[in-house]
């Protein structure tokens, strides 16, 4: 079939099966585009991606457990492939896809707008650039999901991420930090306390200090909150490294750690006690 376009092989990606089937019968209406799979979710998502290898996933980005935007956050860079978000999102955010020349159709799909997506999606498989793609797809995410780009490599590198999956919490084993282009992986248990110094967190582990450029709110919500808790606005401890709690007379705690460190406890986290009992 010479001159004859390449089949696009697809994956649909969405929890709500009329959405799934919706788009689906559109798909099949293209001789060009070949639907290799449908996932409910995003964990099946992932690995029917990293198995059949398509050129063009399909992915809805409000979904309960794995959403969209945390679905491409877990595949490998080198697996990603294009990508069209299907979303409810706000004018603000789609100008966010545009900007970084990502892909996307708003519900309810249009077949106009679904043949133009499909058609960027062409134009960017036979680009070279792929990796630029790549990098612009993961930068439009770190936007969306308010992560910053440095984080995002952080995870990525890492190979771990937050999962939220039938109401449970995962969080990742090790912590990935970046410095002068290395990256060490410290497991996240083996973590005493961290403190923050200006820009930067200061991550004290097994006697050693690692610093990387991370905001609070951003390395806390890779942290188990089960075994780690803030106890000042820029301090956060491993609460089985507390040895001793000492209470002071301006409301005021200090904590002693096993490895005999003192750490304030502010006033305004007093309420954490709790979890050292």
């Amino acid at each position: 079939m010479s001159g004859a376009q390449q089949i696009l092989k697809a994956i649909v990606v969405d929890d709500e099966p009329l959405a799934r089937r919706g788009l689906r019968l559109r798909l099949d209406a293209m001789a060009d585009v070949e639907v290799v799979a449908e996932c409910g979710n995003g964990r099946d998502a992932r690995e029917q991606i990293l198995a059949l290898r398509p050129d063009v996933v399909f992915v809805d980005i409000q979904m309960p457990g794995v959403n969209g935007l945390q679905l491409v956050q877990q595949l490998p860079r080198s697996e990603l492939p294009q990508i069209v978000f299907v979303t409810a999102y706000d004018q603000y955010a789609v100008e966010a896809f545009e900007i970084n020349a990502v892909d996307y159709v708003l519900k309810p799909v249009e077949d106009d707008r679904l043949a133009q997506a499909l058609a960027r999606v062409r134009g960017k498989l036979a680009s070279a650039d792929i990796a630029s793609q790549r990098e612009q797809l993961l930068e439009a995410v770190a936007d969306l999901t308010r992560e910053s780009p440095e984080v995002l490599e952080q995870k990525l590198a890492a190979g771990v991420f937050r999962e939220e999956l039938g109401g449970g919490d995962e969080y990742p084993d090790k912590i990935a930090i970046k410095d002068s282009g290395r990256i060490t992986l410290v497991p996240s248990r083996e973590i005493d306390w961290i403190d923050a110094a200006g820009d930067y967190m200061c991550v004290h582990a097994n006697g050693e200090t690692h610093v990387m450029r991370i905001t609070m709110k951003e390395l806390e919500q890779q942290l188990n909150p089960n075994i780690f808790q803030r106890i000042h606005r820029s301090t956060i401890v491993n609460l089985s490294r507390v040895r001793e709690i000492c209470a002071h007379i301006n409301g005021e705690y200090h904590l002693v750690l096993n490895n005999g460190e003192r750490l304030k406890m502010s006033r305004s986290y007093k309420n954490k006690v709790q979890h050292f009992l």
